[in-house]
Order: structure tokens, then C-alpha cells, then sequence
């Protein structure tokens, strides 16, 4: 391990960092039991530093610092509070690159995908700034007898449970509105990636927010994420991540009756056509599956082939699962970095090995010997999959595609929907009344016509089934991190019953 950090490109070398702590109340701290784990890096298996590990003591003093600090923040003037929001962008923009270089070093993702969620994260900010001023309420005049009206009122404090795939991405892709509409926030960040969630937690308190409005308490799910879901001061809780955890914590919050978003796994389906675009069905089937190296919920792990496409695209697969560029996540030409730890490596590894079992042919790139230290599973391809298998019924989380062939609409409708998630799906046709038509039945929260996942934060996110309850993004993450008042206004002299008189 490097005591150094070396220059490369410009680019910081794989290096140990400071030791991590609680953030709680505007304050660096020790966890209470003094107890760290370690956290390791993807790329070469060591530890890059400690985590304090939080607990339920911890929680609690996190919950009642929150708590403490709600009204004043909840009542402080929307012009003030959004200048903080708006601070926070900022300061992230300008720790663009170390966030990058932090989460490449914390989750193996390649560094020229980090630089992108950096950027995304502090749009997240400045878009819910921007909807807070300009969100208004309804009004519901009745004859000339009342005016009635809704106010929308932030909830208290809200838990914020996220995970370790694009983890800054998507931690400000629920602090931002949190934050923005009035509640105060305890995050609980994977235990896996808290790099960043540490940066975050630098950012906002140089951003100078009041003290307890946001806190952050690194831990595991079963001690400190179990403490904010049954805390009985917290009002709601967000999770994204696997879906047996998701039915978990919806038990554990329904004895405080807490409001849950729930974003959870995914098996979705990209359907190609033998009318579409093939170039480009092929560059949007590729990346969907290895980019963020395959570890990510709304990847197209199932790919539908037409019969009458179906060896012409296969063979343009296996070319480009072969020049795949597979290597150091801090190389600016990597598009393909290891797993995020070695209990996920192993279990991505099994599914190939079922895969094989299951009859599929297996086609995978090729991984240098240079890098092998690290949790990499190359690009795989597994070929003659039938949609009944394991390997396209379970979600894998990792750069593995399974291939499975169709011969008409009615019969790959009813293959993509044969499987208990329904997050996203993909649709590859020219023929436009085909396109609507099966992107309707397909059942799934998001559906692309010929298109790769491309994001719109004003759009709902979510999934049904076993993909997860509630919609973010948009005026619904709005709406869930606020609970809307209807106020009765009196314009004129309309009945009274006078009982007793």
C-alpha cells in the first residue's frame, strides 16, 4: 500500500485515508462503543481506512438531534433555507473530482462514471431548491361560501438508508429533498461505500447548516439501520437497495406507522426487435448491463432477441464483450472496475457457475493478470438461457447478461413480465405502434423506447412488484417528504345547524 499519493493522469493512486467518524449534531464523533470496521478497496482487496461503527446508542443521539433542531429549520424562511441548498451544490461542484476519486476508490467503479454522478449529485440539489420555490398549493373555491386551500408541511425527521452502488448519486438523490422541503435527516450510508457519505457530510457542514439537521451515522443494517426504523421520532424512512431488506423494514416501521419509499431490486427485460436500430439496440444492451459494472438496479440483466436477429446480434455481443476495457477503476480508460466486495464477487461467481449448470453457454471477456488481485468478474454473456432459469428469474447485481430468444409480441410480453420484479424494461422497434403497444404491457415502474436509461429528474422513479413501493424523483419525492394540510376558509355566513337553541 502506497503512504503517498502518486500522480497518474493526474489522478490520485489507490492510497490509505483518515480514519472516519459519526457525524451527529454538527460534530465529528467517535462511535459510543468505540468500535470501527474496516473498509476495504475492490481494486486490491486492502484497507483503505476504520469506520466508527454506529449503533442503536448512536442512532438515538442522531434521532434526537434531528428532532431537536426540526422547528427552527422546518420554520426558517424559504429564501434562507434554499441559500443553504444552493450552498451545498456548490461545494459539491468544487469537490467534483475528489468525490469522484473517493467513490472510484470506495466501490471499484470506473472514474469516468464517478465524474458523472458528481455532476448529477449537484443538480439534485439545485433541482429541488428550484421546485420548493416554485411548488405552491391548490385552491378550492366553493360557491361564495369558502375558500379552501393545501399547504404542504415537511414531516420531521426522515431516515435515509441507502446503497452502496453510485452511493453519493444516490444518497443526494433523497437528502436534497429531504432537506430542501424542511425535515431534518439522519442517513444511515452501506457500510460497503462510506467514503462519500463522509465527503457529504464535510460538504454540508462547510456549507454552515444549523446544527442536527443533517447527521450521519455509518453502521451495519441489523444495529444501526434496525435503530432509525423503529425509532419512534422518525416519521418516514427511504431505502433503496435489495428487496427481502425493503419487506423488512416496511415491518419494522408499521408499529411507529412510519410513511416508507421503497426503491428495491430489479430484473429487467431489454427487448430487440428484428425492425430496430440494431447499431444502437446493441450500444444501449451493452451498457446497461456493464456499465457501474453491472451493479446496478435498473440494468438489462434479460435481453430478448428476436429470432430472425438473433445470431447477428449474438456475434456482435461476444465482440464487444471481448474489447471490453477491464482494469484499475482509476485509469480514465476503464469501463469495467471489480465488484464492490468479496462476498458479492463470490455470489456473482456462483451464478455462473448455475448458469452452466442450467445448460447456458458462457461467453466472457478476459480479465489482465495484472489486476487479478481485485473482485473482477469479466463481461458475461450467457447464451441459450431460457427465461424459467435461475440466472434470468434472480437478480445477479453484476456484469452478467442473460440471452433469450423470441419469436413474437405475445410471447416475449408474457416472458418479461414472468418474473417476480418489474423496476424497468427496454424496448428496441421502429414500428411505433408496436413500441407504445408493448411498452404499455410490459409490467415495470420505467419503460425506454429505443433509448438507453436515461434520467429525467422530474420523472417518477420506481417499481412495482417485488421492485419496490412509492415513486422519488420529481414533484413525488416532493410529496412523500411532505404531508399536505387542507386549511377551511369562511367567506361568508353558510349554515350552522343550531342544535339546543
Amino acid at each position: 500500500m502506497q503512504s503517498q499519493a502518486v500522480e497518474t493522469n493526474n489522478l490520485k493512486t489507490h492510497k490509505e485515508l483518515e480514519d472516519i467518524k459519526l457525524y451527529i449534531n454538527g460534530e465529528f464523533v467517535d462511535a459510543e462503543a468505540g468500535s470501527t470496521f474496516a473498509n476495504h478497496n475492490p481494486f486490491t482487496n486492502t484497507v483503505i481506512n476504520n469506520i466508527a461503527e454506529g449503533r442503536k446508542e448512536d442512532m438515538e443521539k442522531a434521532v434526537a438531534a434531528a428532532n431537536a433542531a426540526f422547528e427552527n429549520w422546518a420554520n426558517l424562511k424559504l429564501k434562507e433555507r434554499v441559500k443553504y441548498i444552493y450552498r451545498i451544490a456548490d461545494l459539491i461542484d468544487e469537490a467534483n473530482d475528489e468525490i469522484a476519486y473517493l467513490e472510484s476508490l470506495d466501490t471499484g467503479l470506473p472514474i469516468s462514471q464517478t465524474r458523472n454522478q458528481a455532476a448529477r449529485a449537484a443538480e439534485n440539489f439545485r433541482f429541488y431548491a428550484r421546485m420548493v420555490e416554485t411548488k405552491h398549493g391548490e385552491s378550492f373555491p366553493v360557491d361564495d361560501e369558502f375558500i379552501n386551500y393545501t399547504v404542504y408541511k415537511p414531516l420531521g425527521v426522515v431516515g435515509l438508508i441507502t446503497p452502496w452502488n453510485a452511493p453519493f448519486m444516490l444518497e443526494t438523490w433523497k437528502v436534497a429533498p429531504a432537506l430542501s422541503t424542511g425535515n431534518t435527516v439522519v442517513l444511515k450510508p452501506a457500510e460497503l461505500s462510506p467514503l462519500t457519505a463522509n465527503k457529504l457530510a464535510e460538504i454540508i457542514d462547510k456549507a454552515g447548516l444549523p446544527k442536527g439537521v443533517f447527521n450521519i451515522v455509518h453502521g451495519f443494517g441489523e444495529t444501526a439501520g434496525d435503530a432509525l426504523v423503529k425509532h419512534p421520532d422518525v416519521k418516514a424512512i427511504s431505502f433503496t437497495g435489495e428487496t427481502t431488506t425493503g419487506s423488512t423494514i416496511i415491518r419494522n416501521s408499521a408499529d411507529t406507522l412510519k410513511k416508507t419509499s421503497m426503491e428495491l431490486g430489479g430484473k429487467s427485460p431489454l427487448i430487440v426487435f428484428e425492425d430496430a436500430d440494431l447499431d444502437r439496440a446493441l450500444d444501449a444492451a451493452v451498457w446497461g448491463i456493464f456499465s457501474f459494472n453491472g451493479e446496478r438496479c435498473t440494468s438489462n440483466s434479460r435481453v430478448f432477441l428476436h429470432k430472425n436477429i438473433k445470431d447477428q446480434f449474438v456475434a456482435a455481443l461476444k465482440e464487444r464483450v471481448r474489447n471490453i476495457k477491464i482494469g484499475d477503476p482509476m485509469d480514465p480508460s476503464t469501463q469495467l472496475g471489480p465488484l464492490i466486495e468479496k462476498g458479492h464477487y463470490n455470489k456473482v461467481k456462483s451464478y455462473i457457475e448455475i448458469a452452466k449448470e442450467e445448460g447456458c453457454d458462457v461467453v466472457q471477456g478476459t480479465v489482465p493478470e495484472e489486476v487479478k488481485a481485485g473482485n473482477f468478474v469479466p463481461p458475461t454473456i450467457l447464451l441459450n438461457a431460457t427465461n424459467d432459469m435461475r440466472v434470468a428469474q434472480e437478480e445477479i447485481f453484476g456484469p452478467v447478461m442473460a440471452v433469450i430468444e423470441f419469436e413474437d409480441d405475445e410471447e416475449v410480453i408474457k416472458a418479461a413480465n414472468d418474473v417476480k420484479y418489474g423496476l424497468a424494461g427496454f424496448v428496441w422497434t421502429n414500428n411505433l405502434k408496436r413500441a407504445h403497444r408493448v411498452a404499455n404491457a410490459v409490467e415495470a415502474g420505467m419503460v425506454w423506447i429505443n433509448a438507453q436509461n436515461v434520467r429525467d429528474l422530474r420523472i417518477p422513479f420506481g417499481g412495482v412488484k417485488d421492485s419496490g413501493i412509492g415513486r422519488e424523483g420529481g414533484h413525488y419525492a416532493f410529496e412523500f417528504y411532505t404531508e399536505p394540510k387542507v386549511i377551511h376558509v369562511a367567506i361568508g355566513d353558510h349554515h350552522i345547524p343550531q342544535f339546543g337553541k
